[in-house]
């Protein structure tokens, strides 16, 4: 349901049975039977049509944030409190997501100082399941010589974590991607600097910005 949630976006548009497979590195005969069932649940979780996909009902949804808050809150504990680097917390909090009860998911948020954002810059949702709308862009698809804010990175990749960790490109730092840099790689300039980062095209998808404090949507 999380993953269905992801995917969907804020449109909450329907999933593929195989996007679903892929972003979870399971079969897709796997995803097909647990859709099948979280469909059958009274009342059911999500909304199946064979061969298109699904999408959450209400009931699913509330639930996907819930487990979407869990994650992302125990992410920012493992990394604020036991030290763990932004490359390790993704994978450990996939695995506690669904055992931290309510009264231990609301005194790790006490501890933290009730947090925004996960150490990857994604928006935590409130404990109503409330989450606001942010109008992120891909820094594949940014306009060149706009000022921006790096907002959010992927978390899915643990390599590409330590390569941004690497060049310096982390959530609340402001870029530029030079003009005429959008063939094989992006140039892209931090801050004031006057030198410029070489950024792979498939580094810069997996990195969404904002518009700066100079710049514009």
């Amino acid at each position: 349901m999380k993953a269905i949630l992801e995917l969907g976006g804020s449109e909450e548009e329907q999933v593929t049975g195989n996007s679903l497979a892929r972003h979870l590195g399971v079969r897709a005969a796997s995803v097909t039977g647990m859709l099948q069932k979280l469909a059958a649940q009274k009342p059911p979780f999500v909304k199946y049509e064979k061969h298109r996909g699904a999408r959450l009902t209400m009931v699913g949804k509330i639930r996907a944030l819930e487990v979407l808050r869990h994650h992302r809150l125990l992410e920012r504990f493992l990394h604020d409190f036991l030290d763990y680097s932004w490359d390790e917390v993704h994978d450990e909090a996939e695995r506690l997501e669904h055992f931290i009860s309510e009264r231990l998911e609301d005194r790790i948020a006490a501890k933290l100082g009730d947090p925004d954002t996960d150490p990857h810059g994604h928006l935590i949702p409130e404990r109503s399941g409330a989450i606001r709308a942010r109008e992120e862009v891909l820094l594949s698809k940014w306009a060149c010589g706009v000022p921006a804010v790096i907002s959010s990175v992927s978390d899915r990749d643990p390599a590409a974590l330590r390569e941004m960790t690497r060049l310096g490109l982390k959530p609340g730092m402001a870029i530029t991607v030079e003009t005429g840099s959008r063939n094989a790689s992006l140039r892209v300039r931090i801050g004031d600097r006057t030198d410029s980062l070489r950024v792979s095209p498939t580094l810069a998808s997996g990195i969404s910005v904002l518009a700066g404090p100079d710049g514009r949507p």
